[in-house]
């Protein structure tokens, strides 16, 4: 859907209580000064008493609340920033990532390359809200978060939600939700967050969404020490700005498409940025209809697509770490990857007590670029490579962050010596989380191609905008038991 609503197909969706537009836009009707998903099962409003807006922040700056029916903050992002390249995208992506909580809307004007008035220009011209109304939606959104699933004190959960002051705390939440902190705190549903100090918190996915497949893919690539897997629970550790958490995930206990997450923060101001990096890492904002449309049309693909609908592409909380990863990874098993990376952990900020099996987060680029990789058991090329890596990296001279420009990325890593066009694909891919990403030469891709009649050079163009789906259809082809579903070969095959 583009950003320019149509205000009839919105509608149309409203009358339809369709879930597939939660997140696409919100509808916002002027009677009752109240903004709700396209999904709310309330009596759906006349059309001449409706607004659409692209974003929860539009909607509250325009001066309407959120429905307290149907939670409009608890429903998955629009996918349209994970898909779009240009700078309103990226600008939308790192404030989903807490930047203008760590370095205010100068900082994330300069990560843009872009001065504050037209970044402003930009945003405002296309969602009606500046910056600073976009991170101020999201820390509404933290704090109701925060007062729903834990008994911390309200001052306490205003600062970690990223709030200058209580009274601007207090504020917010009763222009955005119509009620104080100590009311939404009375109303929250029955949770039990189990131990002290962990948080649990519903991540929401579009439907259909099967959480035991992605958790299976995560788990079958858990690194010892980094992450760790159950096989019911993937968890691992995260390297936030203010610490190391853990975080651990689940299938929803109810069976709906959604991830439960449990976490463990150094600092609870690190929630937003947490949530944001799960929610990638399980590619739960995608639009499977969308995506299913496209591939499921193809004759090939479509028994596959059938098979699994709704497949999507597991990511990387961290863009970096899984460029070191892919690097370790060229040309060896997974089980091999696996250990090779499990020696690099000690250059990484141990946890301040172990969980579980859980001790270290991944190293940082620079502890990498410096140190002694001769112990790891790389060889004197991979070695040169991971250090010409880690050192751009440390240096900004590759950018990896989720604001940053693919192509630019893309270009940058082709100019390391020893990484090639796979490598940086796989970045991208499972990095940057950009959707439409093919793996040249890949072998497993090679080998379900053969049994479906198609070549590569004729994959790499057929399956736009969506060819990072199709690499994963075609991966659960070639190597099931990465995936919970048994991937079954055509009938033709």
């Amino acid at each position: 859907m583009s950003q320019v609503l149509d205000h009839e197909r919105c509608y149309r969706a409203v009358a339809g209580r369709d879930a597939r537009f939660d997140g696409w836009f919100f509808t916002a009707v002027r009677t009752t000064g109240i903004y709700c998903r396209p999904s709310c099962p309330a009596r759906t409003p006349l059309a001449r008493n409706v607004s659409f807006f692209t974003t929860a922040a539009a909607a509250q700056g325009a001066g309407y609340r959120a429905c307290r029916r149907c939670r409009p903050d608890a429903v998955p992002g629009s996918p349209e920033w994970d898909v779009r390249a240009d700078v309103v995208a990226r600008a939308m992506r790192l404030i989903a990532d807490g930047e203008v909580e760590r370095s205010g809307v100068p900082g994330l004007a300069a990560h843009l390359g872009y001065s504050e008035r037209q970044l402003h220009r930009l945003l405002v011209g296309e969602l009606g809200v500046g910056p600073l109304a976009l991170a101020r939606a999201q820390r509404a959104q933290t704090a109701r978060l925060l007062i729903e699933t834990t008994d911390l004190p309200m001052a306490d959960v205003a600062f970690a939600a990223g709030f200058a002051s209580i009274r601007q705390f207090n504020d917010t939440v009763r222009e955005v939700f119509a009620s104080t902190p100590s009311d939404l705190r009375r109303s929250k549903p029955a949770t039990s967050n189990g131990s002290p100090g962990w948080l649990t918190v519903r991540l929401a996915a579009r439907a259909p969404y099967e959480a035991a497949e992605v958790l299976l893919f995560l788990g079958a690539h858990a690194v010892p020490g980094l992450e760790e897997w159950d096989g019911t629970t993937f968890s691992r550790v995260l390297d936030l700005p203010h610490g190391p958490a853990v975080v651990r995930l689940s299938p929803a206990p109810d069976g709906g498409p959604a991830v439960t997450a449990r976490l463990r923060l150094a600092e609870l101001r690190d929630l937003g940025a947490a949530v944001t990096r799960c929610r990638r890492m399980l590619d739960l904002d995608a639009d499977p209809t969308a995506v299913d449309d496209v591939l499921g049309a193809d004759p090939a693909l479509a028994p596959l697509v059938a098979a699994a609908p709704g497949r999507r592409v597991p990511a990387s909380p961290d863009a970096e770490e899984l460029a070191v990863r892919a690097v370790l990874g060229q040309q060896v098993s997974v089980v091999g990857a696996r250990t090779l990376t499990a020696r690099l952990l000690s250059a990484g900020t141990p946890l301040p007590e172990p969980v579980g099996t859980l001790t270290h987060a991944f190293p940082r680029a620079a502890a990498l670029a410096e140190g002694d990789l001769s112990a790891v058991g790389l060889t004197g090329a991979r070695r040169r490579t991971v250090h010409a890596l880690t050192a751009a990296l440390a240096a900004g001279e590759i950018a990896l962050d989720p604001g940053a420009d693919r192509d630019e990325a893309g270009r940058a890593l082709l100019a390391v010596p020893g990484i090639g066009p796979w490598t940086a694909a796989l970045v991208a891919l499972r990095g940057l989380a950009d959707p439409d990403v093919w793996l040249p030469g890949d072998l497993a891709l090679r080998r379900s191609l053969a049994v479906l009649g198609s070549s590569d050079a004729d994959a790499a163009t057929r399956w736009r905008p969506w060819r990072s789906y199709a690499v994963l259809h075609l991966w659960a082809l070639a190597v099931p038991s990465l995936f919970t579903r048994t991937s079954q070969l055509p009938r033709s095959a």
